[in-house]
Parts: C-alpha cells; structure tokens; sequence
C-alpha cells in the first residue's frame, strides 16, 4: 500500500511531461506537413515538373505568415 505513495505521483508526472511535450510538437509545427513526406518518395528528385512543384510549393509557404515562429524552413 504505501509503493502507492510513490507510484501515483510518478505517473501524474509522467502525465505532465507527455502532455508537455506534445503541446511543444504542435506548437512548433512538428504537424504541419503530414502527407508532403509520404508523397516525396514516390517522385524522382531530378524530374523538371517535381523541381517546379516544389518551388511553388516553396513559394505559397513564403508566402504565407507563420504562425509558429519567425524561423526559416529547415525543408530541403
């Protein structure tokens, strides 16, 4: 009975830390983008139509305001 004692107070913290760190993932756009990764695979990188899509790509994204953060994209 008293390993409870221990136990609980370990568990809300672990609670709180994971909460924490998700909080971090969203707030720093670790979500944004969930299909572009997926989609990169299946195109050549040397294709002249896939090079354009993702300078336009690259360009609505400056585009738009950042929500997040004043950082730079790190994408390639």
């Amino acid at each position: 009975m008293t390993v409870l004692y221990i136990l609980v107070p370990i568990a809300v913290i672990l609670v709180v830390v994971a909460i924490w760190i998700f909080n971090w993932a969203v707030n720093s756009g670790q979500y944004d983008d969930l299909d572009g990764p997926a989609h990169s695979i299946l195109f050549d990188d040397d294709d002249p139509a896939h090079l354009e899509a993702r300078k336009e790509a690259q360009q609505d994204a400056d585009d738009q305001p950042s929500s997040t953060d004043d950082t730079p994209d790190s994408r390639p």
